[in-house]
């Protein structure tokens, strides 16, 4: 059973995202003192008195709004309340009650779901007068917290627990590692189109307005063959002068890069009427700088006229434009019309198992064997680059360490060699490969 599901639901600018970094321990939403900063649903594991759930960050609800981003907001929202076991309704206690909270308690009523009214931001007793009013709403007794000062947050996390429903006998962490998938590249490639085709839900926003993506949006999912994932959307990554220092987009593009950072795979995705930007390459050089494994994913791929040559035409073009990771495979699909997009999930349980490969010692060393006996290390100075043998050190990205007479004798070219050979002799595709040299005390680290 999967763990139950908290969503945290307002009007904006009420301090839901406050909270839930809060419980979640570390800044997952953007926090902004702006309307809309949040507008996906943003998920988060929690754990309080020994039961586990997911919380739901969710943008704030405008009831009445036409505008196409709050009227997205509003369906995202309506979506976390319609999946949750329980549901959090933020109000402001310095504010107080308003028509906008009035219309949102309206629409909760008709959930018939566990509600718990929370009215945040009451920092100091002067304000305590001001949840009387709540009572008007018809949804309970308020519960009085300040996210920023940490004040009451127990108490709300033990009523939530309250609510949840029974826990079933599987309500436990599964022991399998869940394959992270990252979607990067730059705004408007179609990444949020690609991670709701993959999960055959609305599950991230999608317009054709860049940014509209503005967190790194975690969503769990499990394949038909029963293999664990976690997608995760990030913002769109435009070039560092076209944004500001100080805006909102600064937070979205490092969120992306954390996202790189905790990822297994990166799914970068490329616009098939425009091919590697310059964008596209120094994305790429995050990802390879990060030692994750990578996949090209090549959107749009309708649009494009075509003949017999035009897929490997391009396959060949963008493995020039990257020659640097000339190793990723490459896929070509549409996530508008779902053309080839269930080959990502299957390339990129291959790539995860390149990514996390491990090769015997044995068997490592007649590739080593095989790769010299085919072309000699290099000379230089009148001494020879000796290979005594090779050990594989980590992986995830797979490493290995070569004990050397003497790492300066390791020419570039070479090293590059004993990669293509090792790529050639083992499944490697899609994964970096880092070499470690090591002559008697010192250690050189290449990748």
């Amino acid at each position: 059973m999967a763990k139950p599901l908290v969503a945290i639901v307002g009007r904006p600018n009420v301090g839901k995202s406050t909270f839930f970094n809060r419980i979640a321990g570390r800044r997952i939403s953007i926090v902004e003192d702006t309307p809309g900063v949040t507008r996906d649903r943003v998920y988060a594991d929690v754990e309080w008195s020994g039961r586990r759930f997911t919380l739901i960050d969710t943008g704030g609800i405008d009831m009445r709004s036409d505008d196409v981003l709050l009227s997205q907001m509003r369906h995202q929202a309506q979506i976390a309340m319609d999946t949750a076991d329980v549901i959090c309704f933020f109000c402001d206690g310095r504010t107080g009650l308003t028509t906008e909270d009035s219309e949102v308690a309206a629409y909760l009523r008709k959930t018939h779901k566990p509600l718990l009214l929370v009215v945040n931001k009451m920092d100091h007793r002067g304000l305590e007068d001001n949840l009387y009013e709540y009572y008007n709403l018809g949804i309970g007794d308020p519960i009085a917290i300040s996210s920023t000062n940490m004040l009451g947050l127990g108490d709300l996390l033990q009523q939530i627990v309250e609510l949840l429903p029974p826990p079933d006998a599987d309500e436990q962490e599964d022991d399998e590692h869940v394959i992270q998938l990252a979607l990067v590249g730059r705004p408007n490639v179609g990444k949020s189109s690609l991670c709701n085709r993959i999960l055959s839900q609305e599950r991230t926003m999608v317009s054709d307005i860049p940014g509209t993506t503005r967190d790194a949006i975690d969503s769990p999912f499990v394949d038909a063959d029963g293999t664990h994932y976690n997608i995760i959307d990030t913002a769109g990554m435009r070039k560092k002068k076209a944004v500001e220092d100080e805006s909102l987009e600064k937070y979205s593009v490092l969120r992306s890069i954390a996202a790189i950072e905790r990822c297994d795979v990166a799914l970068l995705l490329v616009d098939a009427q425009e091919g590697v930007t310059e964008q596209d390459t120094k994305i790429a050089g995050l990802i390879l700088d990060a030692g994750k494994a990578v996949i090209v994913v090549v959107n749009k791929w309708d649009m494009i006229e075509k003949n017999t040559n035009t897929m490997e035409d391009m396959r060949k073009q963008i493995i020039s434009d990257l020659k640097f990771m000339s190793y990723t495979p490459v896929l070509f699909l549409s996530a508008l019309t779902g053309q080839r997009v269930h080959t990502v999930l299957a390339k990129a349980k291959e790539v995860f198992e390149n990514y996390r490969r491990r090769i015997p010692t044995g068997v490592l060393n007649e590739a080593l064997a095989d790769a010299q006996a085919s072309l000699q290390p290099p000379m230089q100075g009148g001494r020879k680059l000796k290979i005594y043998y090779a050990t594989q050190q980590a992986v995830c990205p797979p490493t290995f360490i070569f004990f050397v007479n003497d790492h300066e004798l390791m020419h570039f070219a070479y090293e590059r060699y004993l990669e293509n050979h090792f790529r050639k002799s083992f499944q490697f595709a899609g994964t970096p490969l880092r070499f470690i040299l090591r002559e008697k005390q010192k250690e050189d680290i290449r990748s």
